[in-house]
């Protein structure tokens, strides 16, 4: 017979799953207009009220390659001040559970978050990238990969040393948007090479929206069979082809249990225009239609787990009303479903029922909650062509 317990046929799908904010950093650097440091400080808040405990605050790399992130430190300061503090704490939330990640793609940047210590508004935690692709790996940081490895490991010494946690990223994982098909056990061995080197952890990504449900599967299984600390792994997928969800879902197959995502499915490359002018970002964009890339979307994920019933920590409605806030921000409609349309009720919609049923089954003689003929028997009798 069938196992129909979902559970009992993917035995490390967890209960329980982490799915921390990137909207701020990677979400805004694909818009083409500055979003306002207000803004910015608004949806940072509230993400963070709404449950989310692991939140990316800016990109901490060169302002004129990403203007859009020229307000790095004053949002930092609002996150770190004892103002939002004292508000964590009225709403029940221990500020010390918050992790701040900010992106520092070179050593430069890694070098500005160990000075921000100085001024108190450090991140907890700094991330680093390579690409298994090496084109698209000096499409993002403008060196050759076994250059930048040794610089990863001297970041990742220096950021030990000031109190830091380096994330390491992997991307290209499933296929490169310069380079083509890749191979997953490059994905799997740079993954052993940024533990070797003291990583904290590792976001393996999907940057273009390259992967497949059963790579998907695939890769993670060969990931948990070999490094089996879930707690070391974060599941990172772009949606281009809108197919994005069946990722996740072959994700939590295979065990992981970290996830990241954006309100309404922002972000995307690095813009490459901004308010009325040109600036460099990471050059060309990659696709056709810079409209249709981003992230997985967070409130269509947050439905997702929660209708599967996977714990997960945060406050779906209220993530659902960010997401309707979100598309006035933007000025266009985002890509979040479950923020028009909400979730499945269990107790359904009564106010679209149409009147009269009742009446109509008293005059039939029915009864209450009666769905078929009383003179039927109570169980079908399938035809013996038709059975098992």
């Amino acid at each position: 017979m069938t196992e129909y317990d979902y559970w009992k046929i993917f035995p490390r799908m967890p209960r329980k799953v982490t799915i921390g904010d990137i909207t701020v950093r990677d979400g805004f650097q694909h818009e083409e207009k500055f979003v306002s440091t207000r803004a910015k400080m608004f949806y940072l808040e509230e993400l963070i009220f709404a449950g989310c405990r692991n939140i990316e605050v800016t990109n901490l790399g060169n302002p004129f390659l990403m203007p859009q992130f020229g307000d790095a430190e004053e949002l930092l300061t609002h996150l770190r001040s004892d103002k939002f503090k004292s508000r964590c704490a009225h709403k029940g939330i221990n500020y010390d559970d918050i992790v701040l990640t900010c992106i520092t793609i070179r050593e430069g940047a890694v070098d500005r978050a160990i000075r921000l210590k100085d001024k108190g508004i450090a991140p907890d935690r700094v991330l680093m990238m390579v690409s298994t692709e090496e084109e698209h790996h000096f499409a993002n940081s403008g060196t050759s990969l076994p250059d930048y490895w040794r610089e990863a490991e001297r970041c990742i010494k220096k950021c030990r040393d000031a109190g830091l946690k380096m994330c390491g990223t992997v991307s290209t994982i499933w296929g490169s948007p310069i380079g083509g098909a890749t191979e997953l056990k490059d994905a799997v061995e740079f993954t052993k090479r940024w533990l070797e080197i003291g990583a904290h952890d590792i976001e393996h990504a999907d940057h273009d929206g390259s992967a497949s449900a059963p790579d998907v599967y695939r890769y993670f299984s060969m990931i948990l069979d070999e490094i089996p600390d879930t707690r070391l792994h974060i599941a990172h997928f772009h949606e281009t082809k809108r197919v994005a969800s069946a990722s996740v879902l072959a994700a939590l197959q295979a065990g992981i249990c970290h996830f990241e995502a954006t309100l309404g499915g922002l972000g995307g490359q690095p813009a490459n225009f901004l308010d009325d002018s040109p600036v460099k970002g990471t050059g060309d964009y990659y696709y056709n239609d810079p409209r249709y890339v981003g992230l997985t979307c967070l409130e269509d994920m947050l439905v997702q787990v929660d209708e599967m019933g996977i714990e997960h920590g945060w406050d779906v409605d209220r993530v659902l009303w960010l997401g309707r806030q979100m598309e006035r921000t933007i000025g266009r409609r985002l890509r979040s479903e479950a923020a028009i349309n909400g979730r499945t009720l269990k107790e359904g919609h009564p106010r679209f029922a149409r009147p009269g049923l009742q009446k109509v089954k008293g005059k039939l003689g029915e009864k209450t909650g009666q769905k078929l003929p009383e003179e039927w028997g109570d169980k079908a009798a399938l035809p013996e062509q038709y059975r098992a």
